[in-house]
């Protein structure tokens, strides 16, 4: 089962792979025209990607650096964010399938089920305030950062080490994980969410990176093969990001299986805590617009 897992994330990615680079090579000269320094693309894509791969958003922080730094035009930043970010996951979760023990039937209905919330979920998600959502999120994640450290100290019964889920930990797991596809489509990673929820269910913190991994790389080759055809982001970032982004990968997950437990759970509560705090800003900021206006 997780071979045909890993043969589909090289086929679904390659397919996506072989347009980008087409393109590029159609655009060459415009593409290498557009703003950016060559090292500093470089260097930043190793990094946002080295980021990425611990669960901090490669979305939020590419945000920030392009726009503050001029590089693009706002109609081209959604398609960018998704093109630029493909072949980096789908390295992440060919490494992170292979590279940590998973049960097989939990990993494969926990990545589904993603899948199915990102593809279903449109249709109530976007009937929910944004601002709401993300304010309970945003709460909930913070709690969840405190839990984990509260273990850490012996304050309450921290994390496990299974490898898998059975019975009703399985079936709560599988409709977290429709919710947290579903919020994807507001702009809520996933990452996070699903850090605190294999944390809490009792397994090993290292479960979560297949996992977060494995669904990103079905669902974002899609996105940005339409991107590409459309010619609405940019190819040179895209390049640098799409190269080097692996580089980034293939050092945090070296980190990541060679640290242990205990460690790693620090790492969940230093992700679930910034993704949470980065929700409530996100919150507020739209609340105040829109008392603003």
């Amino acid at each position: 089962m997780v071979k045909i897992l890993l043969l589909l994330v090289v086929a679904v990615n390659g397919l996506y792979a072989a347009r980008f680079f087409a393109d590029f090579l159609k655009h060459k000269e415009e593409a290498m025209a557009e703003p950016g320094n060559n090292v500093f693309l470089a260097i930043w894509g190793a990094v946002v990607f080295f980021l990425s791969t611990f669960g901090i958003s490669d979305f939020a922080l590419s945000t920030v650096v392009y726009r503050a730094r001029k590089l693009l035009e706002d109609k081209k930043l959604p398609g960018t964010l998704n093109t630029q970010c493909a072949i980096p996951v789908a390295v992440m979760a060919l490494a992170y399938i292979s590279a940590i023990s998973v049960e097989p039937k939990t990993l494969v209905l926990l990545i589904v089920a993603q899948m199915i919330g990102a593809y279903f979920g449109p249709r109530f998600v976007v009937r929910m305030p944004v601002t709401r959502i993300r304010l309970f999120m945003g709460v909930g994640l913070i709690l969840a950062a405190f839990f984990v450290v509260a273990g850490k100290f012996n304050l309450i019964p921290s994390g496990g080490e299974a490898i898998g889920l059975t019975g009703g930990k399985l079936a709560l797991a599988i409709g977290l994980m429709i919710v947290y596809g579903a919020l994807n489509n507001v702009g809520i990673g996933s990452y996070a969410p699903t850090m605190a929820t294999v944390y809490a269910l009792g397994l090993n913190p290292a479960v979560a990176f297949p996992v977060m991994m494995g669904a990103c790389t079905f669902s974002v080759p899609v996105g940005a093969s339409e991107f590409v055809r459309l010619g609405q982001y940019g190819r040179k970032i895209t390049l640098f990001s799409s190269i080097f982004g692996i580089v980034g990968v293939l050092a945090a997950v070296y980190i990541v299986k060679s640290l242990n437990v205990s460690m790693l759970q620090w790492v969940v509560a230093a992700v679930v805590l910034y993704s949470g705090a980065s929700l409530l800003k996100g919150a507020m900021a739209s609340e105040a617009v829109k008392q603003e206006a």
